[in-house]
């Protein structure tokens, strides 16, 4: 087991972990104390968060067990390698905030959701984990949606021991391509489960893969993801948000619609291409995707 600390007071802005994940970015981590998503549970604590990592290119070449927990300006991880490279990148400890908080519209919606959550930041998930878990996502309350990723996990994911306890890697694509409907269906993944299903196989087939979004325009990289089975424009622009730095990316859901109607009915063109292109000018641009986040947050917990 390999342990370390990393100072807070490094990095170009603030850092918070409990807002990062449990903002309704990404539901590829877990609290050992059971109360990840509860909508009680108090922010400004000092709860472990835990996840399995796949390699990484360019970050790691194994799969890594890393626990981390935000205390006295440090993150404390414990991991089963030097995790420094890994929560760099799944947590953009390399983004400079101060910076992206400047390109922010200077809004009274925009500053209530950022003073709510100072430090909270995008997170920057596996590709395949990340795709599957927001075509989860429809319809669905977070809570729900960690729910049916944290059974996926159990049932299909990789035992791995560290520190006398099990974890569970998320399930390869190979792995779910091999599930049937029914047994999808058993996980309460309802009318989703031939989804999740099939684009399982393009990616273990190599028909198609989200990576793959990578380098192409931002439009181009959406619709590219729209191919993958039970993939529309708005889990396209969650994948390339919370997983492939397209930070322009405005997903257009329930809460951003709402804010859209209430604070920019301008914005609202009619159809989901003009409106995004719409609200991601209104909302900074290149950083159009993380002042969304901020906002999506505020809303969603009951800022307004």
């Amino acid at each position: 087991m390999e342990t370390g600390v990393i100072d807070l007071a490094d990095l170009d802005g603030a850092f918070d972990l409990q807002s990062t994940l449990e903002s309704g970015q990404s539901y590829l981590w877990d609290r050992p104390d059971g109360r990840m998503y509860e909508r009680d549970a108090a922010y400004g604590g000092d709860a472990w968060y835990q996840t399995v990592v796949p390699p990484l290119d360019g970050v790691s070449d194994e799969t890594a067990v890393v626990r981390v927990r935000q205390r006295d300006g440090q993150l404390e991880w414990k991991s089963t390698t030097d995790a420094v490279p890994i929560l760099t990148h799944l947590l953009r400890l390399d983004d400079d905030l101060d910076a992206i908080r400047n390109a922010m519209p200077d809004e009274p919606l925009v500053q209530r959701a950022y003073d709510a959550y100072p430090g909270m930041r995008l997170v920057r998930d596996p590709p395949f984990g990340c795709l599957i878990s927001f075509i989860c996502s429809a319809q669905m309350r977070v809570s729900r949606i960690f729910g049916m990723q944290e059974r996926l996990r159990e049932t299909y994911g990789e035992a791995v021991e560290f520190d006398g306890d099990t974890y569970y890697a998320y399930p390869p694509a190979e792995r779910l391509a091999e599930t049937s409907e029914d047994e999808l269906r058993d996980l309460s993944l309802g009318y989703r489960a031939p989804y999740v299903q099939r684009t399982a196989e393009m990616v273990a087939t190599g028909e198609a893969d989200p990576a793959d979004a990578r380098g192409r325009d931002y439009e181009s990289a959406r619709e590219f993801l729209t191919s993958f089975v039970g993939v529309g424009d708005k889990v396209a622009d969650c994948v390339l948000l919370f997983s492939l730095d397209y930070l322009e990316a405005v997903p257009l859901d329930t809460w951003i619609r709402s804010a859209i109607a209430d604070h920019y009915p301008d914005c609202d063109r009619g159809n989901y291409t003009d409106t995004s292109r719409a609200i991601r000018e209104r909302l900074g641009g290149s950083y159009a995707g993380y002042t969304q986040t901020y906002v999506f947050h505020y809303l969603r917990s009951g800022g307004e």
